[in-house]
């Protein structure tokens, strides 16, 4: 097994668990931030690591393109090329597929879609998605799917599940580097019957570890969570369960109470780089001018470098004058929130109190269970 999974203890559908990886250990449930083009926007390695980031996410669509998977490799790959020695999990570009909409046509051989830097007619076959991914030296790779919106009509879903699953089968035939895990991804929107289905199927090609994918995709928070609950639970036990490109806060309690792992957003460092904080008492937006003046940090009981260093005026300050430190320090910031988020509620499940844990933080945010 090139990664072992292992649930250490449980609160009602939440799990505690333990993922080991070739690049180390990560305690579940974990957030990855988003490192689409091998860098997390604006932060080092040394901060991300700091700041409590143990896994890291790339992009097989993005990376392809530029610099090319060909080079990273002849870099010694993507942890060596970024200077990232923990664990990095690849995207495998299913939703950029989604996202370039305009400009793509899907067959069941492939999807053709022209480059967003310079027009390039680009062709990504389940093939190729494994190949770049290989390429990079990912510890988790993902399989190639079709991601529909989430309110696409039911001929849409089916046929984005139908493909999705072929994808599947091909790429866990391509699949060969032994020190990579590959994860499939179950999708359906909010049919469960399709959903059931499709995991149902992907199952028992017996992947080392599972996604939900089609979340973040055009549904509201209400629509998502209640889909959520009976969508987690047709995925396998004993691996993983990954919930793809999600999301706030609230949302990430949500799911971690219906028994998802793993999580993904680009809202910590896109919120930094907007002058938008998060903090357990709700988000801060740095450019008003009731800052100007406040000497508190971000949060006083914040470990962070930001919060040891840095009052809210100077912060304040940053972004009304531009400077580039204002966006790297609040995303250093709500990177860290986010880790302790996941880390807070690691140890409220070992203390079977996550309920009462996550009543407490939603009411501060809004949200629901």
């Amino acid at each position: 097994m090139t990664i072992r999974f292992e649930v250490l203890s449980t609160d009602g559908a939440a799990r505690r668990g333990r993922l080991q990886t070739p690049h180390g250990i990560v305690e579940t449930p974990v957030f990855m931030p988003v490192g689409t083009q091998a860098t997390v926007k604006g932060l080092t390695p040394d901060q991300l690591e700091e700041a409590g980031a143990r896994i890291i996410l790339g992009n097989t669509y993005h990376l392809a393109l530029r610099p090319g998977d060909e080079l990273i490799a002849e870099m010694g790959g993507l942890h060596r090329f970024m200077h990232w020695n923990g664990p990095i999990l690849t995207d495998s570009g299913g939703f950029q597929i989604y996202s370039l909409a305009p400009t793509r046509q899907i067959t069941d051989h492939a999807a053709v879609f022209r480059s967003h830097i310079d027009g390039t007619l680009l062709e990504l076959t389940p093939e190729r998605a494994v190949a770049i991914q290989e390429n990079l030296g990912a510890d988790i790779a993902m399989c190639l799917d079709e991601c529909p919106p989430f309110q696409a009509p039911p001929d849409v879903l089916r046929e984005a599940v139908r493909r999705s699953l072929h994808w599947a089968e091909r790429c866990r035939a391509a699949h060969r580097r032994p020190d990579q895990a590959l994860f499939a991804i179950v999708q359906g929107g909010p049919d469960l019957t399709l959903r059931s289905h499709c995991a149902a199927a992907l199952a028992a090609m017996d992947f080392p570890g599972y996604a939900l994918g089609g979340f973040s995709v055009g549904e509201t928070p209400e629509q998502m969570v209640a889909v959520l609950g009976p969508a987690v639970a047709l995925l396998p036990t004993h691996k993983p369960r990954y919930l793809m490109g999600v999301g706030r806060p609230q949302d990430l309690l949500a799911a971690v109470m219906r028994g998802v792992d793993m999580f993904d957003c680009v809202l910590p460092t896109r919120n930094g780089r907007n002058a938008s904080a998060f903090t357990n008492s709700g988000s801060l937006r740095l450019r008003n001018a009731c800052h100007k003046r406040d000497e508190a940090p971000l949060e006083s009981d914040c470990p962070c470098y930001t919060c040891r260093n840095f009052s809210r005026a100077y912060l304040h300050h940053l972004f009304l004058a531009k400077e580039m430190l204002g966006p790297t320090l609040l995303s250093l910031h709500n990177v860290a929130f986010y880790c302790r988020l996941m880390a807070d509620m690691r140890k409220a499940i070992t203390e079977g109190r996550l309920a009462d844990f996550a009543e407490v933080r939603l009411a501060r945010w809004g949200g629901s269970l």
